[in-house]
């Protein structure tokens, strides 16, 4: 016979179930975002300490049609496809171009935007076009596709790395290096920045941006392109981009 102190027990145990049982129903999965915070607009940090942009925001948003908390991991953009692929972040967006060498070790999600490779020069220099790069010290960051084509286009020798694309701008303006090649949404945000620099009229390389999944993570690969099939078609994927790039 259960004696009035058993039976209290096993009350209290079974209270304490399904609260915990309600407190788990209430909690949200986590989708851990990989990203390199020094690529405005498409992510950068704010004055509170945030990472913000045109990546974070579809993150956000995708996350939301998936029923999960968005949680952003600032880290080395070089270092973002070891990240996806060994499980540190389920998805990197950063201004990341589709490559064959990228799709070698990681899944990428449908394009959500285009990016133009530019150059940055500053405003008395004697390059004028891409032909005149040849033999020039070209600054990059590290990783970046303007990294890889540069290099493959012009030697390993003329190619000057830096972490991020604002020490890169700094080189040029310190005389380091002869131009900066990236992308051109940024490139606009450190020239309008810093004075005495300007972007070549023509344009280097144009490519696609999407986000690198792991490949054994094909479900996440569907619901992820599933959810951003949804905010194109309800306009929200133009809404996020074009509160970051403003029609020219």
């Amino acid at each position: 016979m259960l004696t009035m102190k058993k039976i209290l027990a096993l009350v209290m145990v079974a209270v304490l179930a399904l609260a915990m049982v309600a407190c788990g129903s209430a909690e949200k999965d986590v989708l851990t975002m990989g990203t390199n915070a020094a690529f405005p607009p498409y992510e950068f940090v704010d004055e509170n300490n945030n990472v913000v942009g045109i990546d974070a925001e579809i993150a956000a948003a995708v996350a939301e049609k998936l029923g999960m908390e968005l949680e952003i991991k600032d880290m080395a953009f070089d270092s973002l496809i070891t990240a996806v692929s060994t499980g540190s972040v389920d998805v990197a967006l950063a201004g990341m171009t589709v490559t064959p060498e990228r799709a070698e070790s990681v899944n990428f999600s449908d394009s959500y935007a285009t990016g133009i490779q530019v150059v940055i020069v500053t405003e008395d220099s004697a390059i004028a076009s891409i032909e005149d790069l040849d033999g020039k010290k070209i600054g990059v960051q590290t990783g970046t596709t303007g990294d890889i084509y540069c290099a493959g286009d012009y030697g390993e020798e003329n190619i000057a790395r830096y972490d991020n694309g604002a020490l890169a701008v700094a080189a040029l303006q310190n005389g380091q290096v002869d131009c900066v090649v990236i992308d051109n949404e940024p490139a606009k945000a450190f020239v309008e920045a810093n004075e005495g620099l300007k972007i070549l009229d023509t344009e280097y390389i144009t490519e696609n941006y999407a986000a690198a999944i792991a490949k054994e993570n094909t479900e996440l690969l569907e619901k992820f392109n599933k959810a951003l099939a949804e905010l194109k078609a309800e306009g929200k994927l133009d809404e996020i981009i074009g509160k970051y790039i403003k029609a020219e």
